[in-house]
């Protein structure tokens, strides 16, 4: 083969899955150190209000250095951000105000059953084959969640909100695994914010704002925007676009047991 020609063809592309593995994993640890520091605002700030002002912090900050990867989105990568930011919007909500009525362990435990539903979703909506070895990896993460976080389990409010959440967090991993693509991860991660703050902060106005008081509080709310926000889905949008929307939810079920 001529030099030239050698030159001109373009190596494959990298397998970074257990890169993206890694990443994930970390999240989950990030995520996990919110449930408490969540419980606790909550006790003092409305939860939407909370998230309101969270979101926000996180969605001008990333105007401010990423408005130029948010320029090159099409109106393609517009709508999938809709969707996804708001699906993502919708589960914050959902899993901050059942962590008014239910504990944490037990949210993340419900919370945790998207790793569940996430395959039962990719088989339905998108007829997806999930393959034998997978679906028991779902089972033994399930039955390890339960063992992790439950002491019995009474249905109520909370316990309903939650799983409405868990549901909405299945059907955005699912389509971010569908959707997600290396060169957009930044663009389509900003996109999410701003419709996350934008979902959060109707919430939040339609009856007064009550914002968070105190060094700890803010310091808390601070690392939730920019660590466990900003971080958390810049680093899920990366992996997803190496990684099938199922093992992802599979990984994640270690949030709980940071928790």
């Amino acid at each position: 083969m001529p030099a030239a020609s050698a030159r001109s063809t373009p190596d494959p592309a990298p397998d970074r899955t257990g890169w993206a593995t890694v990443v994930l994993v970390a999240l989950t640890a990030v995520w996990g150190s919110t449930f408490f520091l969540i419980r606790d605002l909550v006790r003092t700030v409305p939860s939407a209000d909370f998230l309101g002002v969270r979101f926000t912090i996180a969605a001008l900050i990333m105007a401010a250095v990423f408005r130029r990867q948010v320029a090159a989105l099409d109106r393609t990568d517009v709508r999938r951000g809709l969707v996804v930011g708001g699906l993502y919007g919708g589960a914050q909500l959902l899993q901050t105000v059942g962590l008014e009525h239910t504990s944490a362990s037990v949210s993340g435990f419900i919370t945790g059953m998207y790793v569940v539903l996430t395959p039962v979703f990719s088989a339905l909506l998108l007829r997806e084959r999930i393959s034998g070895p997978a679906w028991g990896a779902v089972a033994l993460a399930t039955g390890g969640l339960a063992l992790l976080s439950l002491n019995g389990l009474s249905v109520g409010r909370g316990e309903l909100l939650t799983l409405g959440c868990a549901a909405m967090y299945a059907v955005q991993i699912m389509m971010l695994g569908r959707w997600s693509v290396p060169e957009k991860v930044i663009g389509l991660s900003c996109l999410q914010v701003f419709v996350i703050a934008a979902c959060c902060d109707v919430a939040a106005l339609s009856d007064g704002l009550t914002l968070p008081s105190g060094f700890g509080q803010w310091s808390a709310l601070l690392y939730m925007a920019i660590v466990a926000g900003i971080g958390a889905l810049l680093g899920q949008t990366w992996a997803q676009a190496h990684l099938s929307a199922t093992r992802a939810a599979i990984v994640m079920t270690l949030e709980p047991v940071f928790a």
